[in-house]
């Protein structure tokens, strides 16, 4: 049985919105059940549990395991296939005049001014940003879901940013990483900074209200690591659970007296009027395959990363340092 399986099936996922068929499913990740012990549980005809068992069946969502004879007749015992299922859909316009680029991973705002560039330019492809984190857009990548995976992820042990986490979920494969900016990351507070907040240790203070980032995001990693190396416990940051998608949800947290504290870039701080204290500079990339980076589709964003409105729209961000970008580094 998977730990956790992926849904990237629209019919799949419309099966599931079925109140009946997601409380068997649920069931049955939990323990074997057989058409009878269904009924029981959730008060149906033994019928009902098996026309909706053959459909979930009919999918792969669910498997016959084992065949047991109970006074003298064959009662069949189902499972879900997976401990866990997260359903992982993109729905994006079709236009048949325009092909669609789909860039998945950290939140940046650097890269939405990209996107928003493409959608504007007719001659070009539309391009969406979506924003999942790092990890998830780099695993979004490698099932296919997205042309582009945009990260920051730092390996502490060489200093080095995302080669090692490419080279691990792509083993082998030609990959292609392509700077887009480098960008300071440090804590957003209120103007003023009335808490006096100036580094990681405050966010332990009694009083002190965070906001965080998902897990596998580069931000989160990265805070992560710097709690382990500096010793403070998170089970001591008030808000440590509390997680946002995006640096902007950081921002509006903060502005809005959700938070006192959030970690973010500088340009998040700006667009809220916050005041920010600054901890570190990161490289973000484009982690690209060789097939699409050097593909017609990429052709045009690739090239728009290289040109001065570009790189001067993403210094006006604030924060960010557009030298580099369009640098190309080879994986593999």
């Amino acid at each position: 049985m998977d730990t956790i399986q992926e849904i990237d099936s629209f019919e799949i996922a419309k099966m599931l919105s079925d109140a009946r068929r997601l409380a068997i499913i649920r069931l049955l990740m939990v323990v074997p059940a057989t058409l009878t012990q269904l009924g029981k549980s959730l008060d149906m005809h033994p019928a009902q549990v098996r026309y909706h068992l053959k459909k979930l069946e009919g999918v792969e969502l669910v498997e016959l395991v084992s065949r047991r004879v109970v006074r003298g007749f064959v009662e069949k015992y189902y499972q879900a296939t997976a401990r866990a299922y997260r359903i992982n859909l993109t729905i994006v316009p079709q236009n048949p005049h325009r092909e669609t680029v789909i860039a998945s991973g950290s939140h940046d705002l650097a890269l939405e001014l990209l996107a928003q560039s493409m959608c504007r330019d007719e001659t070009t492809p539309d391009m969406f940003a979506l924003p999942i984190g790092s990890l998830d857009g780099l695993i979004a990548l490698r099932q296919g879901m997205c042309q582009i995976a945009g990260c920051h992820l730092l390996d502490p042990q060489s200093g080095e940013y995302n080669l090692s986490y490419v080279r691990h979920i792509f083993p082998g494969q030609d990959m292609r990483l392509v700077t887009l900016a480098r960008r300071q990351q440090g804590l957003l507070v209120k103007s003023g900074n009335p808490l006096g907040i100036s580094s990681l240790e405050d966010l332990a203070r009694p009083g002190v209200h965070f906001v965080n980032r998902k897990r596998g995001s580069g931000t989160r990693l990265w805070l992560d690591q710097q709690l382990l190396e500096q010793g403070i416990p998170s089970d001591q940051i008030q808000g440590y659970d509390w997680t946002v998608n995006t640096h902007l949800q950081v921002a509006e947290a903060v502005a809005t007296s959700q938070a006192d504290v959030g970690l973010a870039v500088v340009a998040a701080a700006q667009k809220s009027n916050l005041d920010f204290v600054p901890l570190f500079e990161e490289r973000y990339d484009l982690v690209i395959p060789a097939e699409h980076y050097q593909s017609s589709l990429l052709a045009a964003p690739l090239d728009h990363i290289h040109t001065a409105a570009f790189r001067q729209a993403v210094e006006g961000l604030g924060g960010y340092n557009p030298k580099e970008a369009g640098t190309e580094m080879k994986v593999n």
